[in-house]
């Protein structure tokens, strides 16, 4: 299996003396569903951080498809949802003025869309199940809805890689689960390597194929049913049935 991404003896501090990281070992690769949890305050962005190039490691070594992650050439190949709040106030942009946006990040001239590009767009809205929203300003959809359509942004860019962080915070239980559904759903139909990263894993439990437990550095890896009947964090309990 070729890989998108591999660490080795990585570790990280932002500040002298502060390690955040230390000596992580992780390989993920092409067209993976994984989940990085573990508690607030472990590591769990800054390594997510690291393996997109936009940090560079203390010490070890970090590849994102066989090239240094912080001068790694194929940007436009990368889908990142960073942690957010939920769209509010006066933004008037459309979900399709969202996605389009998205289409144009790929290095095409402001403001020109192709016949091409719009079709993807318009695929891009339809696998998340915005179609009959797809004009609606984005303010005034749930938070749910609201991430769906970031998703979708990253789509039209055709990532080889999807990363979402903290993707559910604002983002009720059932629409957690529904959310779920969907990126099972997009790395079946367009094998996209998809990485997905929470303090609360329950809701991808049953449809990623690898969980990676951060506490500064890996404590865990593998498959959510090798994973102990009851595992504690502090502010974090998860049983599995």
């Amino acid at each position: 299996m070729s890989l998108a991404v591999e660490l080795d003896g990585v570790s990280f501090g932002y500040r002298a003396g502060q390690s955040v990281l230390e000596d992580v070992d992780l390989r993920l690769g092409e067209g993976e569903f994984v989940a990085v949890a573990g508690p607030n305050g472990g590591g769990k962005t800054t390594l997510i951080r690291i393996l997109l190039g936009l940090e560079k490691p203390g010490a070890g070594t970090a590849l994102l498809f066989g090239e240094p992650a912080h001068r790694f050439s194929g940007r436009r190949a990368l889908g990142y949802l960073a942690q957010r709040s939920v769209v509010g106030g006066d933004a008037p942009a459309t979900v399709r003025e969202v996605v389009s946006a998205g289409r144009l990040a790929t290095g095409r001239l402001v403001g020109l869309l192709s016949r091409e590009d719009r079709v993807l767009v318009a695929e891009s809205i339809g696998r998340v199940g915005l179609d009959a929203v797809a004009d609606a300003p984005l303010r005034t959809l749930s938070g749910g809805m609201q991430q769906r359509a970031f998703i979708a942004k990253a789509l039209a860019g055709q990532p080889a890689l999807l990363v979402l962080d903290e993707p559910t915070t604002g983002v009720d239980a059932e629409s957690q689960e529904s959310l779920a559904e969907l990126l099972a759903d997009l790395h079946t139909e367009l094998g996209v390597t998809i990485v997905y990263v929470s303090h609360e894993f329950g809701a991808v439990e049953h449809y990623v194929e690898r969980l990676v437990l951060v506490r500064r550095t890996i404590v865990f890896d593998g498959s959510p049913h090798d994973l102990p009947g009851v595992w504690h964090d502090p502010g974090h309990v998860h049983v599995r049935e």
